[in-house]
């Protein structure tokens, strides 16, 4: 099966950096579009950013000039680098990427989260 791992969470203070990794493994055929959202508490899922097999990027308006979605295509990973880290920006996050896996079915998958704390 397809898995998909994240690393790079915990605390940090605002205006700070951190950076998100997230890395996929099992049956992969081909990923296509990666991307990043993030869930506070009490919130609904958003979408933070994208990033396409081109390398076209989209980000939420809030994010815009502070994050950074990039990927590696030989590490099959999705980095998100977050600066200028503000309190509204503490929340679960979760990586998804667009796979084809070895028996040619496209699917969505998600990772677990990894959880941003913003505080002072």
């Amino acid at each position: 099966q397809v898995q998909l791992v994240e690393s790079g969470g915990g605390l940090v203070q605002p205006g700070g950096s951190l950076r998100l990794s997230c890395a996929a493994s099992g049956s992969i055929r081909s990923i296509y579009t990666m991307g990043w959202y993030r869930q506070a508490p009490g919130q609904q899922r958003e979408l933070v950013a994208t990033i396409t097999t081109d390398s076209s990027t989209t980000y939420a308006d809030s994010v815009k000039g502070r994050f950074t979605i990039s990927r590696d295509n030989a590490k099959k990973t999705v980095y998100l680098q977050m600066n200028s880290l503000k309190s509204e920006d503490t929340a679960d996050y979760y990586c998804k990427m667009t796979i084809r896996s070895s028996d040619y079915v496209v699917a969505g998958v998600w990772g677990q989260g990894t959880q941003v704390t913003v505080s002072s």
